[in-house]
């Protein structure tokens, strides 16, 4: 049994400058404004923008990310109906061949020391699930058959795909204290990483949640 970090990247991502002159572009059709275009006029205008809500404009430009995280999260994620996802399938990924290394992977749950009791029970748990499903693979059961048994903590590979407008609802939601920990642990340095690809759209949420970014620390999803 393998046991990971989650952890994100960038699959497609606009050139900064281009995705601020495109939307800028945009919102300037609303004002018919585009005389006033001009170098650092796009920074101006979004900042304005954003302040005053007038987000349908941070439609026009779309982000997608790969993230690595457990199924727990995963299932809160693709409640985000304005998304698009694409999902590693326990239905077809057999864990018992070769490929997967005849083991699963699960992620580590951050908030319990190795050390600890609670987090030798959630390693027990794994390897008690990790053997009930290699020995209904090795029973006959089919993968979808077989994936009953597999535990929540169970890796998954998310390709998310949202505009601007509908990545800052996300992060408003889930970098919020009452989002679950290990949400904030992949979100968290996502908005931070968010807002040095893409000036100026996410500035104000990346300063609303700097302390809490700053406290996750090591404990934060990896950028890969």
């Amino acid at each position: 049994m393998k046991i990971v970090d989650p952890s994100f990247a960038f699959m497609a991502v606009p050139e900064p400058q281009a995705a601020l002159r495109h939307l800028e572009a945009a919102a300037r059709t609303c004002y018919k404004s585009e005389e006033k275009i001009a170098p650092g006029s796009a920074e101006a205008l979004l900042r304005r923008i954003v302040h005053m809500g007038h987000e349908s404009v941070l439609e026009h430009v779309s982000m997608t990310v790969r993230i690595i995280c457990d199924r727990g999260v995963s299932h809160e994620l693709v409640r985000h109906r304005l998304c698009s996802f694409s999902q590693e399938s326990t239905r077809y990924a057999n864990y018992a061949g070769e490929r997967f290394g005849r083991e699963i992977t699960v992620i580590r749950p951050f908030f319990w020391s190795e050390d600890e009791r609670r987090y030798q029970l959630w390693l027990q748990a794994m390897e008690a699930c990790e053997r009930a499903y290699l020995a209904l693979i090795d029973a006959g059961a089919s993968a979808q058959e077989a994936r009953s048994v597999l535990p929540q903590s169970l890796k998954t590979e998310v390709v998310m795909t949202a505009n601007v407008r509908q990545w800052r609802h996300i992060f408003a939601l889930r970098c919020a204290k009452a989002a679950h920990p290990q949400m904030r642990q992949i979100m968290l340095p996502l908005l931070v990483a968010c807002t040095e690809r893409i000036p100026v759209v996410f500035d104000d949420l990346a300063s609303e949640f700097r302390e809490a970014a700053t406290a996750l620390g090591a404990t934060a999803a990896v950028c890969r």
